[in-house]
């Protein structure tokens, strides 16, 4: 990560952060069931359960995630953030917060997935809190597409799990044990279609996103017919190939 990552060209950096993210998942003997095709770049905006949220995405496309600042300050966790593309937001401060977009913009100009959680905290995963929209004002001004995900987990006999939420008092350790004791948990990573941000109000953006991903949450199982293994051993789906270029089929805008 010190000497060898920060060198390598983007696309050899986007494959080992697919790979490690994969080699996490099975050493904690989570299986991952993927729905539609992420897209090559823009806005991923996904509702929040866990910090598993972030390897589950990250194993079927590696995405630069916005993160509190103060995860910068975790021990080994917060280096490792710094070292993979991590863009941290001050939260509660103006300033900040323009330093955070200004970065988010930077790298969507440049046709990077750039990873956020709109609801600014984690729920059990059966519910979707409504979003910021502050987060969806880098898409606009860098005219990015808008990909929405719905994230969801399963217990061995496929039904909902709350063991992954890393909500409450929960520490970190704790939901750790929890999830590493649990037999059979799978994490169900739903992309959803894209549209472009370009020329959109945030706050309708905001809002209209948020009804995709709560509709796709509230019927679970409702993509069963439409998921494919997404823990192939070595190798990406096809589809998923890490590239910096931008989708070249974009859906329709939102209502505005």
């Amino acid at each position: 990560m010190a000497f060898v990552f920060p060198f390598l060209p983007r696309a050899a950096r986007l494959a080992l952060k697919a790979r490690w993210s994969r080699q996490l998942l099975d050493a904690l003997g989570i299986g991952l069931r993927v729905a539609g095709a992420p897209a090559a770049g823009g806005l991923v905006v996904a509702n929040h359960i866990s910090w598993l949220d972030i390897y589950a995405i990250n194993a079927l496309a590696p995405t630069a995630f916005v993160a509190k600042d103060e995860v910068r300050a975790w021990p080994l966790i917060g280096w490792l953030c710094v070292k993979t593309e991590t863009i941290f937001l001050e939260r509660g401060s103006r300033a900040g917060a323009v330093k955070a977009k200004e970065h988010m913009t930077a790298a969507l100009d440049r046709r990077w997935r750039v990873g956020v959680f709109p609801e600014g905290t984690t729920g059990y995963g059966n519910t979707v809190l409504p979003f910021h929209g502050a987060l969806f004002q880098a898409a606009i001004d860098a005219g990015a597409l808008v990909a929405p995900v719905a994230l969801r987990y399963t217990s061995k006999d496929g039904q909902p799990s709350t063991l992954p939420a890393y909500v409450g008092d929960t520490t970190m350790w704790q939901c750790l044990r929890a999830i590493a004791a649990a037999d059979g948990l799978t994490a169900h990573v739903a992309f959803l279609p894209t549209f472009t941000a370009a020329g959109q109000d945030r706050r309708h953006l905001a809002a209209h996103v948020h009804k995709l991903i709560a509709s796709r949450v509230a019927r679970p199982g409702g993509d069963k017919a439409a998921e494919t293994p997404g823990d192939l051993p070595g190798a990406l789906p096809s589809g998923c190939l890490p590239t910096d270029s931008p989708n070249p089929a974009p859906a329709g805008s939102p209502p505005a």
